[in-house]
């Protein structure tokens, strides 16, 4: 992935891959007023009018005025662009904050464009090209919210959090695949290569998590019935982590002649290489590495709850996509990983309320990538050594 620096606003294409590096960043200012809401909620009808007044917010957008302040602030130079170009069922402009209150409620709840329209007075038409532009606003806007990290400094302070939580050492990232489950038209024989293990029409996000479950690096596009080892291979982490460009950090001298390079950890459905440390897979194990096993499950967990947070939290990637438009799809989830960031990095209270749960891919059973490196078999296993203190000095 490396430095970004810079982009050009794509044009659509066939299927593609999206991976983060290859993406830019950008600042934005200015919060909205506070009063916006009260006469917005009068507007409101259906379910959600139960919920008017200033102290629903949090329910209906399920984040902060805090943290909707400051997306408005990242997206207004794109959104308010063509300002007049969006109305109401009643002719009246849409303003700033209006518009992000539309697509936040569409990524955050993943109603169909018509249940949002009847929500807020609009035409699905106008809700589905404000969700986009808001799309395309943020994945270039927000993009500086999920980068690797960029200094020692920052890389020890996440290698430290890493190992407080069951002692791994010189760790500095979880990795997990998840999918997002669509259906398609039965027509297009191009179609079967979406179909995954499950039997599942499903897209493939690939993220690196760090110990505060924010994503570092991810890489999405790609059909479900690629198996995990072969997006990681096709991803600019595997090509940086390969040429030595990514992962190169300082080493962990654990005995006399033997270092531990900085690496990160995912399951088994992973090869096991000289920067990603997989488990231990078979029956028979020995102490040694049921241990090794204990604590790189207990750390790898950050991976799963995040993922699990990203799909409940913004629901438009949760449960089964309708016939979606898979070029847009892609850039969809990564936006809703960059929101996801925004929340960890602006500390949104609203974080506090949400249960924590592993679960998200339900009913996918574990891949196994029988693939390994030898020299990081031997690595491993003096890892395991070092960990139970039983690593000659």
């Amino acid at each position: 992935m490396g430095p970004i620096k810079g982009f050009k606003r794509r044009k659509k294409t066939a299927d593609k891959v999206v991976d983060h590096n290859v993406l830019p960043s950008s600042l934005g200012s200015q919060a909205q007023p506070l009063d916006w809401w009260d006469e917005f909620s009068n507007r409101i009808s259906g379910s959600l009018s139960q919920s008017k007044g200033s102290q629903s917010f949090e329910s209906v957008f399920r984040i902060s005025r805090k943290t909707f302040n400051y997306i408005c602030s990242l997206v207004k130079d794109d959104l308010m662009a063509r300002q007049s170009s969006y109305t109401d069922i009643n002719g009246k402009p849409l303003s700033l904050n209006d518009q992000v209150a539309v697509a936040l409620r569409r990524l955050s709840s993943g109603e169909s464009l018509s249940i949002i329209g009847d929500t807020f007075g609009m035409n699905q038409s106008t809700v589905s090209q404000i969700t986009w532009r808001f799309v395309e606003s943020m994945e270039e806007r927000g993009l500086h919210h999920l980068s690797w990290p960029s200094t020692e400094e920052e890389m020890e302070q996440m290698k430290s959090k890493f190992e407080k939580i069951r002692g791994l050492p010189n760790c500095c990232g979880a990795i997990d695949i998840t999918h997002v489950v669509m259906t398609l038209p039965t027509m297009d024989p191009s179609n079967h290569v979406w179909f995954d293990r499950e039997k599942n029409c499903s897209m493939v996000l690939q993220a690196v998590v760090d110990p505060e479950m924010r994503f570092r690096d991810v890489i999405v596009g790609w059909p479900g019935s690629l198996s995990d080892a072969v997006v990681l291979r096709s991803s600019g982490l595997f090509r940086l982590s390969e040429e030595g460009k990514r992962l190169n950090g300082k080493k962990l001298n654990i005995s006399e002649g033997t270092e531990i390079r900085e690496y990160i950890i995912g399951d088994a459905g992973f090869p096991l290489l000289p920067w990603l440390f997989t488990p231990y897979q078979g029956k028979g194990l020995s102490d040694l590495q049921i241990e090794f096993n204990k604590r790189h499950a207990a750390t790898r967990m950050v991976a799963e709850m995040a993922l699990a947070r990203l799909k409940e939290m913004w629901r438009i990637i949760h449960g089964v996509m309708w016939m979606p438009d898979r070029n847009r799809l892609l850039r969809i989830i990564l936006v809703c990983c960059l929101l996801h960031n925004i929340l960890i990095d602006l500390e949104d209270e609203v974080l506090d309320d949400m249960s924590l749960s592993h679960q998200h891919d339900i009913d996918y059973r574990r891949q196994n990538c029988e693939s390994f490196d030898q020299s990081a078999s031997i690595t491993r296993d003096k890892l395991s050594l070092y960990l139970t203190g039983k690593l000659p000095p």
